[in-house]
């Protein structure tokens, strides 16, 4: 799963990544939680475009978002059947944009369990581009919202030593035809599998993550990790059962 995530190098580097028109200036962010506005590419018109959605997808069909679950992340191997997904797997995919997520390694049980926060990033420094789907929301009173989801898979072999789901993180030249509606849902969803392992990096990283209201440039980076607990070993293979 992915619930949080971090955004910071300046705006021209995701524009010159990802190739959109518009030039938005907006501020890094280091723990980007469910039901903020986040920043998404887009295709429409057959041009690429940067929106603000609200993290947690509305589907249209929906009338009281107050009764519904916040649905922050797609589980790319259900999606194509889920009510609240597969319009928008068939229609209205983008990108996220982001530089890496936290994910937390649970260790123990009852009141002696922990959790321990890692930042992932790529090794490479370059974005990480979430494969997401959107779907845009009007409420009774004619008010609109666009809304956002990020697909999650199976954890490649890094990060199975923490956790057993991950962001469907896309290739570079997998962001194409994700973004293009032309491409068709079966092949659009054959670009979500887990990344390279020699892509990812993991870092430990101060429990100040753990809070959505800390937001600052320190969260993502390294700290030492507990001296009672080491640091995760590179699983061999990813771990079996999905949640």
């Amino acid at each position: 799963m992915c619930g949080r995530f971090f955004i910071g190098q300046p705006p021209e580097v995701y524009r010159a990544f990802y190739g959109y028109s518009e030039q938005p200036n907006f501020p890094g962010r280091f723990n980007v939680a469910p039901t903020q506005p986040v920043p998404v590419v887009m295709r429409e018109s057959g041009e690429r475009h940067f929106r603000l959605m609200r993290w947690g997808l509305w589907p249209t069909w929906l009338k009281d978002p107050s009764d519904f679950p916040t649905l922050f992340n797609a589980r790319i191997e259900t999606a194509a059947e889920k009510p609240a997904f597969r319009g928008a797997l068939r229609h209205r995919r983008c990108v996220f944009l982001a530089d890496g997520f936290y994910e937390w390694r649970r260790e123990g049980a009852g009141k002696a369990a922990t959790k321990t926060p890692f930042a992932v990033r790529r090794t490479d420094g370059a974005p990480m581009a979430f494969a997401g789907l959107w779907e845009p929301w009007m409420g009774a009173d004619g008010s609109e919202v666009d809304t956002a989801a990020i697909i999650t898979c199976s954890a490649n072999g890094t990060l199975s030593a923490i956790h057993e789901r991950m962001p469907a993180i896309l290739a570079p030249e997998s962001v194409g035809p994700w973004l293009d509606a032309a491409v068709d849902a079966p092949e659009a969803a054959r670009l979500c599998r887990p990344c390279p392992d020699e892509w990812l990096r993991l870092d430990p990283v101060s429990e100040r993550v753990n809070s959505a209201r800390n937001d600052d440039s320190g969260l993502p980076e390294p700290v030492a990790p507990p001296a009672s607990r080491k640091a995760p070993a590179k699983a061999a293979i990813a771990q079996g059962e999905l949640f």
